[in-house]
């Protein structure tokens, strides 16, 4: 195949690269500055876009970072601009791809602890991250493409050898790696306004946390290639979701770690703004389960935690 991917320096794009090219697939890369064409640079972009068989976009400032607000700006801009130039550029093709995947976020959905949230009875949240997201799906969907397939992926925390992992490793082997505990915290009007502050929500380390592993993101924008019938929004994440308190004590297990020290929420806030980052990351409740996957029978790689983590940190049984 003839693949364009944006964001291909991040942890997701730089794994999606090395697989591609091993595998013998062509593939070019956007950025900001190339190396096949830059952002900004939309003749460039529709002519390497041109007959191509996939786009894959996974551009877009991280979200861990201090909620500030140039870096709430930044966040939304590297997601509109370079989805809204994407769509520019393939409306300009002569040859349009087949297929264009956007990431997107399982974050879309509301804070769950009752039940799972899915393609089809999944409940859209509020707050900033959530109105990023719909903005983001909006900037995707709303062009038309005729002759285009778009699915966006919307992804659980995804494992690797790189991301969440590391950090979370060194803590759990230090002794630290309990649950992360919500309670109560004061409000700003500031955050309360932008839309930034967590509302208290599970106890005792039982918010949820979906997950999927990077060879499953992988192998599910393979399936993607090859079924034609999926189309709109997706769930990128293990049909198995965890809690904080199950995945920081499976960690453990897997590491032989025999006690973690819980992290309660006024330790997280402090750590928090000291390492800029935010405690929604670890203290929101995301139960997302992959619904259309598991229907167009998708089958998972690592579809349960503990050979995931094994996978992830090189320790056997």
């Amino acid at each position: 195949m003839r693949i364009v991917l944006a964001g291909a320096s991040g942890f997701i794009g730089q794994y999606l690269y090395d697989a591609f090219t091993a595998d013998g697939h062509t593939v070019f890369r956007i950025g900001r500055t190339g190396p096949d064409a830059a952002w900004g640079d939309t003749t460039a972009i529709t002519e390497l876009v041109n007959g191509v068989d996939v786009v894959i976009n996974l551009a877009g400032k991280s979200v861990n970072c201090r909620y500030t607000a140039a870096n709430r700006a930044e966040i939304f801009r590297s997601r509109l601009d370079t989805t809204a130039e994407l769509a520019a550029a393939i409306a300009g093709a002569a040859t349009p791809p087949r297929l264009w995947l956007n990431s997107s976020t399982a974050t879309i959905y509301r804070h769950a602890e009752d039940r799972p949230q899915t393609e089809s009875t999944g409940e859209i949240g509020s707050g900033f991250s959530v109105s990023v997201a719909t903005a983001w799906e909006r900037a995707f969907f709303e062009p038309a493409l005729e002759g285009t397939r778009r699915v966006a992926l919307r992804m659980a925390i995804v494992l690797g050898d790189g991301s969440v992992m590391p950090p979370l490793t060194r803590l759990a082997r230090f002794g630290l790696g309990g649950a992360q505990l919500d309670g109560r915290w004061p409000a700003t009007a500031k955050r309360l306004a932008a839309g930034t502050y967590h509302r208290f929500g599970a106890r005792g380390g039982r918010q949820r946390f979906s997950w999927v592993h990077i060879a499953d993101v992988l192998g599910i924008i393979r399936f993607l290639v090859d079924d034609e019938g999926v189309e709109g929004v997706v769930n990128v994440s293990s049909p198995n979701p965890t809690d904080s308190r199950g995945f920081m004590g499976m960690l453990r297990t897997v590491l032989r770690v025999p006690v973690g020290i819980p992290t309660p929420r006024f330790i997280l806030e402090i750590g928090s703004w000291a390492i800029r980052t935010e405690t929604e990351l670890v203290l929101k409740s995301r139960w997302v389960v992959p619904e259309r996957l598991l229907a167009a029978g998708y089958t998972f790689e690592y579809p349960e935690l503990e050979p995931a983590l094994r996978q992830i940190t090189g320790v056997k049984a």
